[in-house]
């Protein structure tokens, strides 16, 4: 049980738990652009695809 606590105290006192918390943080920011620029380009493609079947019939 001793061990348990020092690990705690030790991981506390860390700057990893911070860091990493960070970088999820930065990585969720990231995938939200990726996914918001990939949407854009899906329904601009869409968009024009459909302007160009509408050209052709």
């Amino acid at each position: 049980m001793n061990n348990v606590i020092l690990s705690v105290k030790k991981f506390l006192k860390s700057e990893d738990g911070p860091t990493a918390v960070e970088y999820a943080v930065m990585l969720a920011l990231i995938v939200i652009v990726c996914l918001t620029a990939i949407k854009a380009v899906g329904t601009n493609a869409a968009a024009r695809f459909n302007q160009i079947s509408n050209q052709l019939t």
